[in-house]
């Protein structure tokens, strides 16, 4: 065979290059899938809501479960499970992955971060403003919050099936937005649908946090010692009038993202070991464990705990937590007068028309603005028309969308209901009409060479 010409071999990407993309790829491939798997949990439920078997799905929301120990236990049904406890697992992942993004990621300047933080801002703005004024007077003003998560699974499978329509730099920028815009609804919700301040378990929940600021200090390891802590603070922040999910949060910001010595010290010692380990004589198999554990354990020092922890979850989180979540939360009546009512009811019409239009405008706007102001380039030197695709499928909210409006209406099935009507409506219609506005507006031209002086700088 003929060896590959310059040019090709120019073109090929060095295994430097290629280390770096390979986590980029599979992060939108995952994310990809988990949609595709989130939208079919979702149909199952809306489906068996409104079949015969209705009244087994229900019962199925309702199973109980019991934990207890030396004669005290505590009852719990499998929604329950599912909303207070497996959705802390959920935003354990969701904290990781946003200070995996502040540290080393695509927001660790501020100049990386000041476009998709300002977007974040506007679209979650917009739509709980529209949310709010559409609500003012009824009882469904609570919900103001709901219509402003943007749903990154959902968003990166849309983007995914556009991959010749979409710039590249476009995708990265949805994607770090949803970051700011997952920060912002987990302020939203741990200062404004949380129940009854105490603030003594608010008192142990700081002292926890400072136990997590320690365990970092000290590079803890062991993930039984972070699940401990984590439990704790669960409980403590629970008992003190926030929503207990949000200790995952917490947690997941205190986990070391950097290895304990740099990348170059780590490879020259694994350089030693390995020219010492080939010059052994074949004999001399003791010395050679020796030598391979040696390794193995400077190869544990390349890995955060942050990474490894990530790497161990967040399938678990995207094929089991989130379409479980889906499952147990998407099952509305859609027909006749039931609890749903009419999609032109003010909840329901608040939910949809602040993630189709609110996240739309507020995206685009305040992007096009920045981006003007001279603040920030504009993502992959994409046209004006490729952004606004982009924003209206940033209106898909679906997870925190409904986690929001199951925190807004404790008691009231019949509202929150509605508020699911909307969502799903919402959410579907930012999906549908975004896929088309990309998929019919060309396809993505190359962002042209940057000059030679600005590439050195």
């Amino acid at each position: 065979m003929a060896d590959p010409s310059p040019t090709a071999l120019a073109r090929r990407p060095g295994p430097v290059f290629a280390g770096v993309l390979r986590p980029i790829q599979e992060f939108f491939r995952l994310e990809a899938a988990s949609g595709v798997v989130l939208l079919g949990t979702a149909v199952v439920a809306l489906a068996a809501a409104n079949s015969p078997l209705e009244e087994m799905y229900r019962a199925l929301l309702e199973l109980p479960f019991q934990v207890g120990a030396g004669g005290v236990a505590v009852t719990f049904s499998l929604q329950e499970l599912v909303n207070d406890g497996l959705m802390t697992v959920f935003f354990f992942v969701v904290g990781m992955e946003i200070k995996r993004e502040l540290v080393v990621g695509e927001l660790r300047t501020p100049a990386r971060a000041l476009l998709p933080a300002v977007a974040a801002l506007g679209g979650m703005a917009v739509p709980g403003l529209i949310f709010f004024l559409i609500n003012a007077r009824g009882p469904g003003r609570a919900g103001w919050g709901i219509p402003m998560a943007t749903d990154i699974a959902f968003c990166v499978g849309v983007l995914t099936l556009l991959r010749a329509h979409v710039h590249h730099g476009l995708k990265v920028f949805l994607t770090a937005l949803a970051v700011f815009d997952d920060l912002g609804g987990i302020v939203v919700i741990a200062l404004f649908y949380g129940h009854g301040v105490e603030g003594a378990w608010l008192g142990g929940s700081a002292l926890l946090l400072v136990v997590l600021f320690a365990l970092n200090r000290f590079y803890v390891r062991n993930g039984l010692v972070w699940a401990a802590a984590g439990l704790a603070l669960w409980y403590a922040l629970g008992r003190g009038g926030v929503h207990p999910t949000i200790s995952g949060v917490f947690l997941g910001m205190a986990i070391p993202a950097l290895p304990t010595r740099p990348l170059r010290e780590i490879l020259h010692a694994l350089h030693e070991h390995a020219s010492k380990l080939v010059r052994r004589p074949p004999e001399d198999t003791d010395l050679e464990a020796a030598e391979v554990l040696s390794i193995e354990e400077h190869l544990e020092d390349v890995e955060a705990p942050l990474t490894r922890f990530v790497h161990l979850l967040h399938p678990m989180v995207a094929f089991g937590i989130m379409p479980l979540f889906a499952l147990v939360n998407s099952g509305v009546r859609l027909g006749g007068a039931g609890a749903a009512g009419s999609l032109w009811s003010a909840v329901p019409l608040g939910a949809a028309l602040g993630l189709f239009v609110g996240k739309q405008l507020g995206i685009f706007f305040t992007t096009f603005a920045a981006v003007k102001l001279g603040l920030a380039p504009m993502p992959g030197g994409a046209p004006l028309r490729k952004l606004y695709g982009v924003a209206i499928v940033g209106g898909v909210g679906f997870t925190v969308a409904l986690f929001v409006a199951q925190l807004s209406y404790p008691g009231h099935p019949e509202i929150l209901d509605q508020a699911k009507v909307g969502i799903l409506a919402g959410s579907l219609v930012s999906g549908v009409v975004g896929y088309l506005f990309l998929r019919f507006s060309g396809k993505a031209e190359a962002a042209p060479e940057a000059a030679p002086e600005a590439a050195a700088g």
